[in-house]
């Protein structure tokens, strides 16, 4: 019959303890930039929508694109599933009011 020794010291271990900063719901290292673009699709789409610039659809558009491409599953899909509606319907309501094709910002209209 052998004897097995344990190596480990007893004395030595040490539990691991989290550090503060990286716990969940509101780490330094959590991203914001879904968010952000969110809330700049929405500003750009009610910009689309009242002031009826073709290009303020389309970035809101753009900009609820790369919100969704770039949310976490832990995300409310409500929320991003909402601003990717309205930049839609910024973007069909502009071409609805005024079918011509878009002109750029920088384009004198004379």
């Amino acid at each position: 019959m052998s004897i097995t020794v344990d190596p480990r010291r007893k004395e030595k271990i040490q539990r691991y303890k989290a550090p503060k900063n990286q716990t969940q719901g509101g780490g330094a290292n959590e991203d914001m930039m879904p968010d952000y673009m969110n809330i700049l699709g929405m500003v750009f789409s009610m910009c689309g929508l009242m002031m009826k610039l073709k290009w303020c659809a389309w970035f809101a558009l753009y900009c609820s694109c790369i919100s969704f491409a770039s949310s976490r599953v832990s995300d409310d899909a409500k929320q991003v599933l909402s601003s990717f509606m309205l930049s839609v319907s910024a973007v069909v309501m502009s071409y609805l009011q005024n079918p011509a094709p878009m002109t750029p910002p920088w384009a004198s209209a004379t």
